[in-house]
């Protein structure tokens, strides 16, 4: 490996394009060497329909960042990783808990790193109030994520189609935030999903959890809400009231000022992806996913009217 991680995309697409390539193009540790995509280029660089042709075609890949959608996104992984190529998974990391473990298994066996990106943890206020909880004492938690799916996933139908996690698709990020800022396992209670009765994955959720010891949390997720999105975390203590907004960026305490930062998740989801390149390490939690997985096994199906682009 050269001083640069040469470094390849796979799935060109929204996230790709707004995140992914602006930020590796500022980055000190990556270059962007390739692209795979069977039906979408990136201006520039050197791109090819599949993965297995983009290694044909560049055998000096390092590492690949996986932003396809989830339900293909576990044989990329296993392509890549049986080379010994190093391995970013977008969120979620897998359709399923066991493509995640299968992916853990074959990074240790090829001496791979693998990392399940989970980018709202990088979110500017997240670090700030695990902080400020660390010394307090959580009494009750309250999640509200709820934003218009029309305007912010506009044609995006394979959320709808199993394996695309419907209005989890967001409500994940809620979950990669609350597991790490609670320091104990969150465990599902009772949840109540709503599917359109056209699609596969709900379009509105609610969960009723509990931390290990006995926190009680809410979470309510939909897809249905227009005006200005919901992405809130309520965090009541011993000593105080913290709300976490617009996606853990915004960070206030009780009635005071909003604590403000600036907000770039993946510059910190690839600083720490170049440092586990660096040590071949894994970072792949999966708790995020496990709550989303307990929420489909165990929650009760109600049916609502029919989504419509």
């Amino acid at each position: 490996m050269s001083d640069k991680i040469a470094i390849a995309i796979v799935g060109i697409g929204k996230i790709a394009r707004d995140q992914h390539v602006p930020t590796i193009a500022r980055s000190a540790e990556f270059t962007l060497t390739a692209a795979a995509s069977p039906s979408s280029r990136l201006e520039g660089v050197r791109c090819f329909g599949s993965i297995e042709d983009m290694f044909a075609g560049v055998p000096e890949i390092d590492a690949v960042a996986l932003c396809t959608t989830p339900q293909v996104r576990f044989e990329a992984a296993r392509f890549a990783l049986s080379r010994g190529c190093h391995v970013l998974l977008e969120k979620p990391p897998g359709a399923t808990l066991s493509e995640v473990q299968a992916l853990i298994e074959l990074a240790q066996r090829h001496g791979a790193c693998l990392f399940a990106a989970w980018h709202s943890r990088y979110a500017a206020a997240v670090a700030p109030a695990r902080e400020w909880l660390h010394r307090r004492s959580v009494k009750a938690v309250a999640v509200t994520w709820k934003e218009d799916v029309r305007y912010w996933h506009p044609g995006q139908t394979w959320i709808w189609r199993a394996g695309g996690l419907g209005v989890f698709d967001p409500g994940i990020n809620a979950l990669s935030i609350l597991t790490q800022l609670l320091p104990d396992t969150i465990v599902l209670r009772d949840a109540e999903l709503s599917y359109p009765t056209n699609c596969e994955t709900p379009i509105a959720a609610r969960l009723n959890l509990t931390s290990a010891n006995g926190i009680p949390i809410s979470m309510e997720l939909d897809f249905r809400h227009t005006g200005v999105a919901s992405w809130d975390i309520q965090v009541e203590t011993d000593d105080g009231r913290l709300l976490l907004s617009r996606g853990g960026s915004v960070m206030r305490v009780d009635d005071g000022a909003e604590s403000t930062a600036a907000n770039d998740e993946y510059r910190g989801v690839y600083q720490h992806f170049s440092s586990l390149v660096r040590a071949h390490r894994i970072d792949a939690d999966a708790s995020p996913l496990r709550l989303v997985a307990d929420a489909m096994l165990c929650g009760r199906r109600i049916d609502v009217e029919p989504f419509t682009e």
